[in-house]
């Protein structure tokens, strides 16, 4: 049935979308992950003739099924779901999606900083694979033994390809204690093997701060959360009132957050100019310029970035990387760049939808380019088996360098 609405429905469902739906926006930056804008008011609209006309040849087809097909017809819901999947296939989008009332609770929860699963980030590759971006030190994927790059092929029985990236996160989710067998295919490896992963609750503290040696502050932002600017504002005050010499922003594995977060946040650090740049279809764009009174807008600073960085946080450390304002340190960011829009439909399901891409203030684009650092430092695996930071030594001595000039 979804083969024959992916084929006859692609344009029309859309306007069945629009007529039916009431909006909250929100901006997704997954691995998932979102960053989110203010409210828009829901505006209802009229269906047009030709739409009218468009879904009568539907319902005709539909009525024929029902008549004549030797075999078993999804209900009106699960119809109608798969009308929906079947136009965003034709989208080309990843980040654009659909989500049924179960995986809309559960994607939800990212955002409360506890959920239950594995503790790993991923993310689809270019071929359309779901796949590893980074496991979370001491979680369930660390200790079950996934890596980086490893492509998450089934979920049980349940294989993850065509899938979206929410509905494959959500196939992985699931009660603590219970267990997630997934079927990975590694490069070097020739056959496809099964890891079996016990899920827990899973905390992810948004602000942890520290005083390092020599005097240097450290500072790690884990998402962009509603709590995340006053707690790192809290955390800052605490950490400059010590005097260091310079401060270290750790935005690693930090995938995003609301999008005012990051503007408050990235203006704790850069005093002026703007912190992006957001470009809709249709050519408009607007600035989200730097707000005054940022804690941090003179001490030196390095930005700690990897394959993990990624939506707010990449708006945090372009912001910082083109008003020269500090350093960006470590790997290649992830590349999330897109803005969506998201749905809650009346039924509890929500629908996400891309509707314009960040740039950084200088106008340099993130989606699917990601930032280069200044200086590159690699975190290999023997490093994290052998609990060894290059990535933040590097940083330390960036700064006292800095510092012993002065």
């Amino acid at each position: 049935m979804s083969r024959l609405l992916h084929g006859c429905l692609r344009l029309t469902i859309v306007a069945l979308l629009v007529a039916l739906v009431t909006s909250v926006a929100f901006l997704a930056g997954f691995a998932a992950r979102a960053s989110f804008a203010p409210e828009p008011t829901a505006v209802a609209v009229e269906p047009a003739r030709s739409e009218e006309e468009a879904f009568r040849v539907f319902w005709e087809a539909w009525h024929i099924l029902e008549r004549d097909f030797y075999g078993g017809l999804p209900d009106a819901q699960e119809m109608t779901y798969s009308a929906i999947r079947g136009v965003i296939d034709d989208l080309d989008d990843k980040y654009t999606a659909f989500l049924d009332p179960e995986m809309a609770a559960i994607i939800r929860e990212d955002m409360s900083g506890s959920f239950e699963g594995i503790g790993a980030m991923v993310d689809m590759n270019d071929d359309g694979q779901l796949e590893i971006v980074r496991t979370f030190g001491g979680k369930p994927a660390a200790r079950a033994g996934l890596k980086p790059g490893d492509i998450v092929l089934a979920v049980g029985n349940t294989t993850i390809e065509k899938m979206t990236i929410f509905e494959a996160v959500a196939l992985i989710r699931g009660p603590a204690g219970s267990v997630a067998r997934l079927t990975i295919k590694r490069q070097g490896v020739e056959e496809p093997f099964v890891v079996e992963v016990v899920r827990e609750k899973i905390e992810m503290p948004v602000v942890e701060s520290k005083m390092l040696d020599d005097g240097v502050a450290y500072l790690k932002l884990s998402e962009f959360n509603a709590q995340a600017a006053s707690k790192l504002k809290a955390d800052l005050q605490s950490l400059l009132a010590e005097e260091p010499r310079g401060l270290i922003l750790d935005l690693r594995d930090n995938p995003g957050g609301f999008l005012n977060v990051s503007v408050e946040i990235g203006s704790q650090f850069v005093s002026e100019g703007s912190i992006l740049v957001e470009r809709l279809k249709d050519g408009q764009h607007r600035d989200y310029p730097a707000q005054s009174g940022g804690l941090a807008t003179d001490i030196p600073l390095v930005v700690l970035v990897n394959g993990g960085t990624a939506s707010a946080s990449e708006i945090v450390a372009g912001a910082i990387q083109d008003a020269g304002r500090g350093t960006l340190i470590g790997e290649q960011t992830l590349g999330k760049g897109s803005v969506q829009l998201s749905h809650y439909l009346s039924d509890g399901s929500e629908l996400r939808v891309t509707i314009a891409r960040w740039f950084t203030p200088q106008g340099r684009a993130i989606h699917e380019e990601g930032l280069a650092p200044d200086v590159q430092v690699d975190m290999t695996e023997e490093d994290i088996e052998a609990g060894r930071d290059p990535q933040l030594q590097r940083a330390i001595e960036y700064l006292q360098g800095l510092t012993d000039e002065e």
